[in-house]
């Protein structure tokens, strides 16, 4: 179960909500009432509960270094971005 705190309380209390987070307990941030993040425990079993939990996958790299790795694509025929790429000359 997750515990909720304000930003205000856990930047007064920091040390005493990471060692909640340490001990297993998820934190939900709010400000003004409303959810901003939430902070849970850092390992890959954790990732993995939330990936299966939510049907995602849990990242195996830097997000930069996957990126890179794309091979790169052009916009569809008859797409807006097609169009525009086309009017700036880029071919």
């Amino acid at each position: 179960m997750a515990v909720s705190v304000g930003v205000r309380e856990l930047r007064q209390n920091l040390s005493r909500y990471l060692d909640r987070v340490k001990a297993g307990e998820d934190l939900i941030v709010t400000e003004h009432g409303h959810e901003v993040a939430r902070i849970v425990p850092s390992s890959t079993d954790a990732y993995a509960e939330l990936a299966a939990r939510f049907g995602a996958s849990v990242p195996i790299g830097r997000l930069q270094d996957i990126v890179a790795e794309l091979p790169a694509r052009s916009a569809p025929a008859g797409t807006t971005d097609a169009f525009l790429s086309e009017s700036r000359g880029e071919r």
